[in-house]
């Protein structure tokens, strides 16, 4: 049986329940990517590049929409404001909001931000790419709970409350004091609720996501994540959290990251493992993908890996660094890194006996259905 929301959000997406999965079936599917990008990360690697209008401080362009088209990719959370560093959070914030706005506002044709769910399927509908507004640090607002409307009205659509390290809203996955949520924090949630802004608690401690749960008066998400139960790393998620999510009607989604195998080095397989547990424990109606990446190709691993040691030391000197996080890792999974990646998943995910609407499901129409709860 399908809930109301999860009815509704098959309705609006044309895809009704069937035997095969809407790529397999030759229909456009909803896939939604619930934490991403569509730079090319070949770019700062010294890479010639044509860009879009307003995309060269963005690293985006006209190759990182040309795979992100050909992924069928229908719309992806793209990381915007503070996260870490010396910037004031709330002048750095809005200046990014200005060049991202920019951006679209150049690229018509490509780009659409994404301010309600419908606007997910006019983007698919309309060959365009969604852009949905996300943060993933809440310093930003810190005590100004009226930012939240600013920033809402300008398009955010998901504040994550805590990056690693602890802030003033609660103790990130980093901080050994697992405290949970402040009081202001708390204050943070109400806000966020009352201006129907998704609650991420992706990169939260375990009594920071427990209390936000509790505390929240709707659905949350976790938007890129993995299983504690399957790696025992900080950055993914006990089975106490994930379900805790689910059974307040949340979403969450499992990114193709280092952390999804104590190694460091996932595989495809490791990725499909991870969603399938997440579906024990959440329920078909609350999991997705929030890959943590672009669907670009590094075209040079051996240029790449000198960039990401450089990248991984800076980021442990600036106290930001996750366990898991190493220079012999790649923050992508290495079989599921080009534009063919959700075709690639949906294989697998039938592969292992998954059915065609569940897939359809994972890939974006429960991300689809979790929108129209908060957004509208």
């Amino acid at each position: 049986m399908l809930d109301r929301r999860q009815t509704l959000a098959l309705a609006a997406a044309g895809l009704a329940a069937s035997a095969v999965p809407a790529f397999a079936a030759g229909k456009k599917p909803v896939i939604v990517n619930a934490l991403g990008g569509i730079m090319n990360p070949n770019i700062p690697l010294g890479q010639k590049a044509t860009f879009l209008p307003g995309g060269e401080e963005l690293d985006i362009d006209v190759r990182a929409i040309a795979d992100a088209r050909a992924s069928g990719v229908t719309a992806v959370n793209c990381t915007l404001g503070y996260v870490a560093g010396p910037q004031d959070p709330h002048q750095f914030t809005l200046e990014d909001l200005d060049q991202w706005d920019a951006l679209l506002r150049a690229n018509p044709k490509d780009l659409l931000l994404v301010r309600t769910a419908a606007d997910i399927l006019k983007a698919r509908d309309e060959g365009r790419i969604g852009v949905i507004y996300g943060f993933q640090n809440a310093l930003q607002v810190g005590e100004h709970l009226e930012r939240v409307d600013q920033y809402a009205a300008r398009g955010v659509r998901v504040i994550q409350l805590t990056y690693n390290p602890a802030n003033t809203l609660g103790d990130g996955s980093m901080a050994p004091e697992n405290r949970g949520l402040t009081p202001l924090g708390r204050k943070v949630v109400e806000k966020l609720n009352q201006a129907r802004v998704m609650v991420d608690l992706s990169h939260s401690g375990e009594r920071t996501c427990l209390d936000a749960i509790a505390a929240s008066k709707a659905p949350i998400s976790i938007n890129h994540t993995g299983c504690r139960a399957l790696a025992d790393l900080p950055r993914n998620k006990t089975d106490a959290e994930l379900r805790g999510v689910a059974e307040k009607g949340g979403f969450v989604g499992v990114y193709f990251m280092p952390f999804l195998k104590i190694d460091g080095h996932p595989r495809a397989a490791d990725v499909v493992d991870h969603i399938e547990y997440a579906l024990k424990v959440c329920g078909e109606d609350h999991v997705g993908i929030g890959t943590d990446g672009s669907v670009v190709g590094v075209d040079d691993l051996a240029v790449y890996q000198g960039a990401l040691e450089k990248e991984i030391a800076e980021r442990r000197a600036a106290g930001i660094s996750a366990s898991g996080e190493r220079p012999d890792t790649y923050p992508f999974v290495v079989d599921l890194r080009d534009r063919n990646q959700f075709h690639k998943l949906a294989d697998l995910l039938a592969g292992r006996g998954v059915k065609p609407r569940v897939i359809d499901k994972v890939l974006g129409l429960n991300f689809l259905a979790y929108a129209q709860e908060i957004w509208g």
